[in-house]
């Protein structure tokens, strides 16, 4: 079972749709796309900002030194 949405889109959306849908794509599959693509994008903003935060922590970035370092001693063999 889907569910489905109602939308009232302002002039800014509606030129969206429209180019979204020029090519014959309809509008279900369009607004399909846009959501995934929009969520991807959200997502990807998420985890760049949780990367760049933890690269700004110092005692962070230490404590992933001195894990490659303990590494490195077991690579020797």
């Amino acid at each position: 079972m889907t569910d489905s949405i109602t939308f009232r889109p302002d002039e800014d959306a509606s030129r969206a749709l429209a180019a979204l849908t020029k090519d014959g794509t309809s509008v279900s599959a369009a607004v399909r796309a846009a959501l995934i693509e929009a969520a991807r994008r959200k997502a990807a903003a998420t985890l760049r900002s949780e990367a760049e935060e933890l690269a700004a922590d110092s005692g962070d970035r230490r404590e992933a030194l001195q894990v490659l370092r303990d590494i490195g001693t077991l690579r020797a063999w």
